[in-house]
């Protein structure tokens, strides 16, 4: 039985699985921005003098928790497109 057929498949199932997995990660990220507008606009709310410095604070740590995002987003992407022809060419 030739065993480069099942090995090329569980290398791809493997990418797969894992770019959907990390592709998951987008999640997060929305959430918690989500929460920190929210709370960024009942800190305003409460005290509108402030609102320079909350909003800075507040897209500053929006851009740093957009990272994970990026992160998992490039991590899919790789696993999509790139993976597969590596284990292909290893696996001959």
């Amino acid at each position: 039985m030739d065993f480069t057929v099942l090995a090329k498949g569980i290398a791809l199932a493997g990418c797969a699985i894992g770019a959907g997995c990390s592709l998951i990660a987008g999640i997060g990220p929305g959430i918690g921005e989500g929460n920190a507008v929210a709370k960024a606009l009942e800190a305003i709310g409460r005290q509108p003098e402030c609102k320079g410095d909350v909003t800075s604070t507040m897209l500053l740590g929006c851009a740093v928790a957009e990272t994970t995002g990026i992160y998992g987003f490039v991590t899919g992407l790789l696993l999509l497109f790139v993976a597969p022809g590596m284990f292909m060419n290893f696996l001959g």
